[in-house]
């Protein structure tokens, strides 16, 4: 069996407890390398998770031939730059969400990316890969319950260090760059297409100057997406569709577990359907999906375009609550 030989950039928390044991186990993953800037560091998570080279640069694992491929789970500060030397690189890039500070910055990755048209670049918004998603899709465009209308969404946590990577401003800190990407990319997922205008307000910490609490709303030609973010309140996400003839409620739409079956609801005609999944790993489907487009040379799942139009509807939300009023889009 074919496998795309894979290079992990930093030992990122998300990296050694979620994606790294994710990729280990997809049938068309070989893991091969992590880098770090310190070497005794990337060799004591590359010995822990049994991978078989460690670097001490990044440089260093970017410059290793036998690499096809990257992951990379920096701060979000770094996801462009070092992309965009993976790609110089002669790699194929998975890069963690938000896929940049800006639009200007996704928008440099994305032409940098069609100089090399033989490489693969996609953000690496696991969820979309969690068959529940791929189910309350599906229901949504069969016309099961009629015509979309409105979406709420609701993504929390708790955090409360000033020393965290999220915490720092400049490496685009708070919780509508960390959380509130998935609320907007969902909606553009569901909807299929792009938002019309946004309207949202946002509460900063005075102490670090990044945001942890937004509100919004994006309206879409036919119909509304209402979410709320933050990272200053008890942990919680939950996912609500509503369409004219039913509901789909998504009960752990974005960390869906890894060690249980997840769970939609199905409201149609008075009656609540139970949907359960059979025990999966995102991370895995992700790392599975994007590594065949690379064995079978076809497009990523998820474009690039795709990534930039996310950042286009975040840098908005930013601008509407500065305003305080609509922003066209």
């Amino acid at each position: 069996m074919k496998k795309v030989r894979w290079g992990v950039l930093s030992t990122a928390k998300i990296a050694r407890e979620k994606v790294i044991p994710a990729m280990l186990k997809a049938e068309h993953v070989e893991l091969v390398a992590i880098a770090s800037r310190n070497y005794k560091k990337a060799k004591e998570v590359a010995d822990s998770l049994g991978i078989a080279s460690a670097y001490g640069s990044y440089e260093d694992l970017l410059n290793d031939d036998s690499i096809e491929a990257i992951y990379n789970p920096m701060p979000n500060h770094l996801h462009v730059p070092w992309a965009i030397k993976a790609l110089e690189a002669g790699k194929h890039i998975l890069c963690e969400k938000p896929i940049a500070l800006s639009v200007t910055e996704a928008e440099e990755l994305a032409a940098a990316a069609k100089k090399y048209p033989q490489l693969k670049a996609m953000e690496a918004f696991m969820y979309r890969f969690h068959p529940q998603w791929i189910e309350a899709k599906e229901l949504l465009d069969s016309g099961e319950i009629g015509e979309l209308k409105t979406i709420q969404s609701f993504f929390s946590y708790f955090l409360d260090d000033p020393s965290n990577v999220r915490s720092v401003a400049e490496w685009g800190g708070g919780g509508l760059m960390d959380i509130g990407c998935y609320n907007i990319s969902l909606s553009r997922f569901i909807f299929g297409s792009e938002p019309k205008r946004v309207v949202a307000t946002l509460d900063y910490d005075e102490q670090t100057r990044v945001d942890n609490y937004c509100s919004g709303i994006l309206e879409f030609e036919n119909g509304k997406s209402n979410f709320s973010c933050s990272t200053y309140l008890s942990p919680y996400q939950r996912v609500n569709i509503f369409a004219t003839k039913g509901r789909i409620e998504i009960e752990i739409p974005f960390n869906a577990p890894a060690d249980r079956p997840s769970r939609i609801w199905l409201e149609k005609d008075a009656l609540i359907r139970e949907i359960v999944f059979d025990i999966v790993d995102q991370y895995t489907l992700q790392a599975e999906a994007f590594s065949l487009a690379i064995l079978n040379n076809t497009n990523p799942p998820t474009p690039l375009s795709d990534a930039v139009n996310n950042m286009k509807v975040i840098e908005a939300v930013f601008e509407s609550a500065k305003n305080n009023s609509w922003l066209e889009l």
